[in-house]
């Protein structure tokens, strides 16, 4: 039996057909609120069931338990904010109004019904859940950036499946729990990433499945940093290696429609939280899980999970050493099964291999399969001709 969604339920607030013709019909006469576009792509998995319990953003009950003791106020551990933020040309609105949501060009996604309007400490937030006030954090500019009031309540969202960005990839909670059924998976692995894929995370993952029945590689394609390898040169990297590395009957892909906060360990427990809706009993935490720059230990994101007790998770986390190509060894190894000096280890940052595209090098085999950097030194070099 696959693990239960967090909270218990799995909560459906998406319309289609008669139901969001419905809305938007009524939504047009509503008073409207903006979303950024992090609020969409929370949107979008409140409703989908990804971020059961919540049914809407969350009320300055929620947001107080969640930032001071990740907790929500109804007892369900939970690790960072889902927020709407009120911005400057939005409508006056107060508790019982209706209003509908809208994104920056003016199109209606769903509605809200409005429990609570209230004052944050953005400061506070970002000390608490980023563990930095530094501007130079991609998550505390995002705060900075907001009007430090919040509106909570309960939404619907439309859902326009034509219209997504891979939309043959794109499956709710309640559809991979279809899908893991039909395979026979009774525990799965889910595996997050916002990098091409490459021989490190190729290791991990095999490691993974020689303990639980099946595979979900669930790349990131909401919001991301500017720098980071666009999201449909990830799914050609993807698409690529799973064809020609990995067993067909135990691997499944999905895309996860999230945007990043870069908030480290605090992101690591809110993605383990996240794949435990999608039917996943096992999560893949890596080195700097959800890390961005200096701002986070190489192994924060794994002890958070020490101080949280396993019965409130009911999603095992799958703590993998930093994973490098030893010459010596000649194959994959970490520190745990590795006897030789750094001096024989291969391995490069993210960082170091958007740099390597820039100038036009080829990251090495060991780094990554050929195939694979073939498809990176294709799209850095488009990108540097349309530029």
């Amino acid at each position: 039996m696959l693990v239960a969604p967090h909270g218990g339920r799995l909560i459906d607030r998406q319309l289609e057909g008669e139901g969001a013709e419905a809305l938007l019909k009524g939504a047009s006469d509503l008073p409207s609120l903006t979303l950024n576009s992090r609020e969409l792509n929370d949107l979008e998995m409140i409703c989908n069931g990804a971020m059961s319990p919540l049914e809407g953003f969350m009320d300055r009950h929620d947001y107080i338990g969640v930032v001071d003791l990740m907790h929500l106020s109804s007892g369900p551990v939970w690790s960072l904010p889902v927020t709407l933020s009120v911005k400057p040309d939005d409508p006056e609105v107060q508790s019982g109004d209706r209003a509908a949501l809208r994104d920056e060009d003016g199109r209606i996604w769903g509605d809200i019904e409005v429990t609570d309007v209230y004052r944050a400490d953005l400061e506070h937030e970002a000390e608490k859940c980023l563990g930095t006030t530094d501007g130079s954090h991609p998550g505390v500019a995002y705060l900075k950036g907001l009007s430090g009031r919040y509106i909570g309540g309960s939404v619907r969202a439309i859902r326009r499946r034509d219209e997504e960005t891979f939309a043959q990839y794109r499956l709710d909670p309640k559809e991979t729990r279809v899908l893991f059924r039909a395979k026979g998976w009774k525990s799965v692995v889910a595996f997050q990433t916002r990098n091409p894929i490459h021989r490190a995370h190729e290791y991990i993952q095999k490691c993974a499945l020689e303990i639980v029945d099946g595979l979900l590689l669930h790349p990131l394609v909401g919001e991301t940093k500017s720098d980071d390898i666009p999201a449909g040169v990830r799914m050609e990297c993807y698409h690529e290696i799973l064809q020609r590395y990995y067993p067909e009957t135990r691997v499944a892909m999905s895309v996860f429609p999230a945007a990043m906060r870069y908030a480290g360990p605090r992101e690591a427990v809110f993605h383990a939280l996240l794949r435990k809706n999608y039917g996943c009993s096992h999560f893949i935490v890596g080195r700097d899980h959800a890390g961005v720059g200096d701002f986070y230990g190489t192994y924060d994101a794994q002890m958070i999970f020490e101080g949280i007790d396993d019965d409130e998770l009911e999603v095992v986390p799958l703590k993998f050493e930093h994973a490098f190509y030893c010459i010596r060894c000649q194959g994959m190894a970490t520190a745990k099964t590795c006897p030789h000096g750094g001096d024989q280890h291969i391995f490069l940052s993210g960082r170091k291999v958007r740099a390597m595209l820039r100038e036009g090098k080829m990251p090495p085999e060991e780094f990554t399969r050929p195939e694979i950097a073939e498809i990176l030194m294709r799209a850095a070099k488009s990108g540097k001709e349309n530029g």
